[in-house]
């Protein structure tokens, strides 16, 4: 298969990709800022790094950098061509739509039945003052589009609550709050490739409640039971995703929350952790899908 992968020229994943596919498949670097689109002529194209995308069996996203509204509209109108042309994009510009907008995503996965942490979702710092109070006061506060930790902050002290919402406010942000959910500081990455499913818990490091391996959480291996892979399968349904990291936090009554779904998954920590050739799973699940086509 000749496949691209729309990532930045010295991303580890791109690297893994390629060697997971050695001779077996050509495996391609794609730039999102070099895509470009022609229509009018006898055929529609979409281009990107002196290529004929629609030539490609498969094109994968690996990152969505940030852009404008129109850049980022365009970005995906053109993998929603390559779709229509037949190329197999993983994941589909839908799903990643979805996924990367937090409260879309939640709103998906609670129509589907799956537990998320209460959330209050607003535009003022008034209106977020009020439901950081009725949260309970003490809620993390995430931004609309993220991923990986970055730009969370628990708030638990009215001064806090404030200024941080004063301060979103200025800078044009959507008030994304989420309550609190006491755990014992771990949770779970969910990992879903197709029909298979892997996972590893992610410990946070001391005096920190984030277990994001970015942030400097420690991962091990965990079994997977038939219910958090039914829980991982649902959530990435919700949201259309075919690929797709499910993170899952236990409070401490037992209970099982869905805090979000990754349409981009990364695999680096979850592959060291169990030993296991991920970057392979991903090329096999394309040829499943070919096959299939």
């Amino acid at each position: 298969m000749r496949i691209g992968v729309l990532s930045s020229p010295e991303s580890w994943y791109l690297a893994d990709l390629q060697r997971a596919a050695g001779n077996r498949h050509q495996v391609a670097q794609l730039n999102w800022r070099d895509i470009a689109a022609t229509v009018g002529d006898q055929s529609a194209a979409v281009t990107a790094s002196g290529i004929d995308l629609t030539t490609l069996e498969a094109v994968i996203v690996r990152t969505m950098p940030p852009g404008s509204l129109e850049q980022v509209i365009f970005r995906m109108d053109a993998l929603g061509q390559l779709a229509a042309a037949g190329v197999l994009v993983v994941n589909a510009p839908r799903a990643i739509e979805v996924a990367i907008d937090k409260y879309l995503a939640l709103c998906r996965m609670q129509a589907a039945g799956i537990d998320v942490p209460k959330t209050r979702v607003c535009q003022t710092p008034g209106a977020a003052l009020r439901a950081w109070q009725e949260l309970g006061g003490d809620v993390v506060v995430k931004p609309l589009f993220g991923s990986e930790g970055h730009g969370l902050v628990r708030v638990n002290d009215a001064g806090m609550a404030e200024r941080t919402f004063d301060l979103l406010a200025q800078l044009g942000s959507v008030l994304y709050l989420q309550e609190f959910v006491p755990h014992a500081g771990f949770d779970l990455r969910l990992l879903v490739i197709g029909r298979r499913v892997l996972a590893m818990r992610r410990h946070a490091v001391c005096g920190d409640w984030r277990t994001n391996l970015s942030r400097g959480g420690r991962a091990e291996p965990v079994e997977i039971d038939d219910e958090l892979a039914s829980l991982a399968h649902r959530a990435a349904a919700a949201v259309g995703a075919r690929q797709a990291g499910v993170d899952v936090l236990t409070g401490l009554d037992g209970r099982r929350y869905v805090l979000e779904v990754n349409a981009v998954p990364g695999w680096k920590g979850l592959s060291a952790a169990l030993q296991i050739d991920v970057a392979k799973l991903v090329l096999n699940d394309l040829e499943q899908l070919a096959a299939k086509a």
